[in-house]
C-alpha cells in the first residue's frame, strides 16, 4: 500500500525519480502507451475500473456523497514534480465522512484540462482532493469553469516552483473556497488517474463547477504543461448521482 500512496501523492501521481520520466501526457510517454512502459504499470491499458470517465447516464441515489470538513488550514506544502504540483495538507487539518468511515486529507493537485467529461465535454481545470482511511483511499474532485478569477487559485500558483522544489506556503488556506455550495455529486468506483492506475479509488465529482479565468488556467499551462488524462470505458461499473 506505501507503493499505491507513493502513486497518488504527487500532483499527478509522480512514483518517483526511478520512473518519473518514463510516462507522461505527450510522445512515447502518452497515456495511451502508460501500460506498455512498465510491467507495474500494466492495469493502466488492462484494468475494467479506470479513471478517469466521462460522467453521464448516471442513476439517482440518496447518501451516495461524502460529508466534508473542510475549512481555513495554513502549514501547505507546495512540491513541483514532473507532472505537476501537489499541496501537501498537515495530518488531520481535514477530512471527508463515507460510509460511515474518515478519510484523512492529505493533498490536493489540479489538472488541466478537466480528467472527468460530463456529458461528452470537458472543462478547463479540475482539482482532485485526496484522502485516506488506512489503505482505502477517496478521491473527491471538482470542476472550473471559465468565468471570474478565483481569489484562492492565484495563491496556489503563486506557489508553484521548479521541478524538485517543496516550499511551505505562508499564507492560510480556506479548503471550502474550493467546494461548490451545492451539494449534488456523482459516485463511482475507479483507479489512480496516472501509473500504475490501481484500482483502489472511491470517486466523488460535484457537478457545480466553479470558475477561474482564462488567464488563470494559461498560467497553470504555462508552469505545468496540461495534465490530463483522457477519458476511460466505464466497462461494467455504474455511476451514481446524489441530487
Amino acid at each position: 500500500m506505501k507503493y499505491v500512496l507513493a502513486g497518488l501523492l504527487g500532483a499527478a501521481g509522480t512514483l518517483g525519480a526511478a520512473q518519473a520520466d518514463e510516462w507522461g501526457y505527450t510522445g512515447a510517454g502518452a497515456p495511451e502507451n502508460w501500460g506498455q512502459l512498465s510491467p507495474e504499470f500494466a492495469v493502466c491499458s488492462t484494468g475494467t475500473q479506470q479513471s478517469p470517465i466521462d460522467l453521464t447516464g448516471a442513476f439517482e441515489s440518496d447518501g451516495v456523497a461524502p460529508e466534508l470538513s473542510f475549512g481555513v488550514v495554513s502549514g501547505l506544502e507546495a512540491e513541483r514534480n514532473a507532472h505537476g504540483v501537489t499541496y501537501h495538507v498537515p495530518s488531520g487539518a481535514a477530512h471527508i465522512t463515507l460510509h460511515g468511515q474518515s478519510y484523512d486529507l492529505l493533498q490536493f493537485h489540479f489538472h488541466a484540462a478537466s480528467e472527468h467529461h460530463v456529458d461528452g465535454e470537458s472543462f478547463p481545470l479540475e482539482v482532485h482532493f485526496v484522502t485516506a482511511n488506512g489503505g482505502d483511499l477517496a478521491v473527491v474532485g471538482v470542476l472550473f469553469e471559465t468565468g471570474e478569477a478565483h481569489d484562492t487559485v492565484d495563491t496556489l500558483w503563486s506557489a508553484i516552483g521548479e521541478p524538485g522544489d517543496r516550499e511551505p506556503l505562508e499564507t492560510r488556506i480556506d479548503l471550502t473556497s474550493m467546494l461548490p455550495g451545492e451539494d449534488s455529486a456523482w459516485r463511482y468506483e475507479g483507479s489512480l488517474t496516472t501509473p500504475p492506475c490501481s484500482e483502489v479509488v472511491s470517486w466523488t465529482v460535484f457537478t457545480t463547477p466553479l470558475t477561474v479565468s482564462e488567464a488563470q488556467v494559461e498560467a497553470f499551462i504555462s508552469a505545468v504543461g496540461e495534465n490530463a488524462r483522457p477519458p476511460q470505458p466505464l466497462h461494467r461499473r455504474y455511476v451514481l448521482l446524489d441530487d
